[in-house]
């Protein structure tokens, strides 16, 4: 039994349904269960060490591979109390205790235990604070999610139940800055995390190795910075509730300088998305998936009100493989063919309404002139020669066919700004991405159309992809309203402020006029 600072009794129980329910998985799962370490982090925690680590429910003996101790240089003998235990703890058999030849500092300790994890071959690593501020006794609700859900990450959450935090002893300041913190990075973020400030996690190695936390910082917001990463690297967070305890511990964090550095980190990361500021601790390794848009304002919705309804126009689209505008064109009585590099495995287009094709060999496609209307969302800046694609690919329309081409406008003004600081930065994704060989202004993409025999018939723009940067539009009142304001900027200054150029033209001349000019 513990108390707490607000003078309230806590109970940690260790929950024993979840911990057989591991052990039976265990035993279903054998050689295929995967491994635990427990990574804690001491700093001037003489006090309370030797409690935390007897804390550590003794019924996962078998499923704990090993409690690895990290001091961080403590002046007051930490060390040399943890180092003791290895003689007569329960766990000494798992125990081993490092010291840090100098201070690294909260998020420098962090490194260097993940670091130890990952070459130990440990496949799931939680973090435990060596000052017993987050109870040991939660350590199987963390575990039972990985084994049993999949989920590769995992935090202990104290805001779930928020009047569990005050009950605990979290002094009401501390309580009032983690709400606001975590509403702000939320909304900037885009995510729904109860708590973006525990320090009880849950990694599995899977996201170490894919996640380039060396290059993150030394002090508190570390924990900021991974989470990005991982919203980076799309992954989801599983939230777990967890009851906690203030007592005599000490606190080493300077509130005021950790919301400082978590709201520029998290501002940080927004500039590193628009490639006004690139940095490697944001690049991530994952696979890109470009996702439907259903905001009035984004380009697949003013690409859809530019096609028929039930009328059975052809349409043939090039770079519809991730299948996002398929079914909408489907629904509305069209038939369509995709031609892309590749079919996503979400796509959902069937076989016959699919030819691969990486734009570079048009000249193979066994295609009729029977086409509608040509749809080229985004993959035109991917052509090696796209006057000459744009030339070819009329021989597929009709007399009467309509050319919907969207192209990303390189003149916005976040890269006007990045080119100001001299930065040039690609992406996997957006204006930028290393896939695009071409980048047009208006008068570019006009021009461009009117060269290879397009008579452009209506120009539209876009405004920023806010629903994707943030996966919150059409839910969100706010940032309904925030697409709704810049879509007006981007139509009063498109040069300036779209995102990119939806342009209408008809097909004036068939005739493929540049004879058999290489088109790739």
């Amino acid at each position: 039994m513990l108390v707490s600072r607000s003078g309230h009794e806590i109970n940690f129980q260790v929950n024993q349904v979840k911990v057989q329910e591991i052990l039976t998985l265990k035993e279903k799962l054998g050689d295929q269960f995967p491994s635990f370490g427990i990574l804690v982090l001491s700093y001037n925690a003489k006090d309370f060490i030797e409690k935390t680590i007897d804390r550590i429910p003794k019924e996962l003996e078998t499923v704990i591979s090993e409690i690895f101790v990290f001091d961080d240089n403590s002046p007051d003998g930490t060390f040399e109390i943890a180092e003791s235990l290895k003689e007569e703890s329960f766990w000494k058999n798992k125990l081993n205790i490092y010291k840090n030849a100098t201070n690294l500092r909260y998020g420098g300790n962090q490194k260097t235990g993940y670091n130890y994890a990952i070459e130990k071959g440990i496949d799931f690593v939680i973090m435990l604070h060596g000052d017993g501020q987050y109870a040991p006794e939660y350590i199987p609700d963390l575990i039972l999610p990985a084994v049993k859900d999949n989920h590769d990450v995992v935090f202990a959450s104290r805001m779930i139940n928020k009047k569990d935090a005050l009950k605990g002893g979290m002094p009401f300041y501390k309580f009032v800055g983690n709400q606001v913190l975590t509403r702000f990075e939320n909304l900037i973020l885009g995510t729904k995390l109860f708590e973006f400030h525990s320090g009880y996690r849950m990694y599995s190695m899977d996201v170490l190795k894919r996640v380039p936390f060396q290059e993150n910082t030394n002090e508190f917001h570390f924990d900021t910075q991974i989470i990005i990463q991982c919203r980076a690297l799309g992954i989801d967070i599983h939230e777990v509730p967890i009851k906690t305890y203030y007592g005599d511990e000490e606190c080493n964090v300077d509130g005021f300088k950790y919301a400082k550095d978590v709201m520029l980190t998290v501002l940080e990361y927004r500039l590193h998305q628009l490639h006004i500021l690139r940095t490697g601790k944001y690049i991530v390794k994952r696979e890109v998936a470009y996702k439907r848009k259903k905001s009035p304002n984004s380009s697949h919705e003013k690409i859809l009100k530019y096609l028929p309804n039930g009328s059975g126009k052809k349409i043939i689209e090039f770079g519809g493989g991730n299948g996002n505008l398929y079914q909408d064109m489907i629904q509305k009585g069209l038939k369509v063919t995709c031609i892309d590099r590749e079919q996503t495995e979400f796509s959902k287009i069937p076989n016959e309404n699919f030819i691969y094709n990486d734009n570079t060999s048009i000249k193979d496609l066994d295609l009729k002139r029977e086409y509608d209307y040509l749809v080229l969302s985004d993959n035109l800046a991917q052509t090696f020669n796209d006057e000459e694609f744009l030339k070819y690919v009329k021989r597929y329309m009709k007399e009467d066919g309509t050319a919907i081409v969207v192209v990303p406008n390189i003149t916005i003004w976040f890269y006007r700004l990045s080119l100001l600081f001299g930065r040039f930065n690609y992406g996997d994704r957006g204006i930028l991405d290393r896939k695009n060989l071409h980048f047009y202004t208006k008068d570019s993409i006009k021009n461009l159309l009117e060269r290879a025999g397009y008579k452009i018939e209506k120009v539209q723009y876009t405004g920023l992809p806010f629903e994707i940067v943030f996966e919150t539009v059409g839910k969100s009142i706010l940032m309904k309203t925030v697409d709704s304001m810049y879509s007006v900027m981007a139509n009063l200054w498109p040069s300036l402020f779209a995102y990119q150029f939806i342009i209408k033209a008809k097909v004036l001349d068939l005739n493929y006029a540049a004879g058999e000019g290489k088109v790739n």
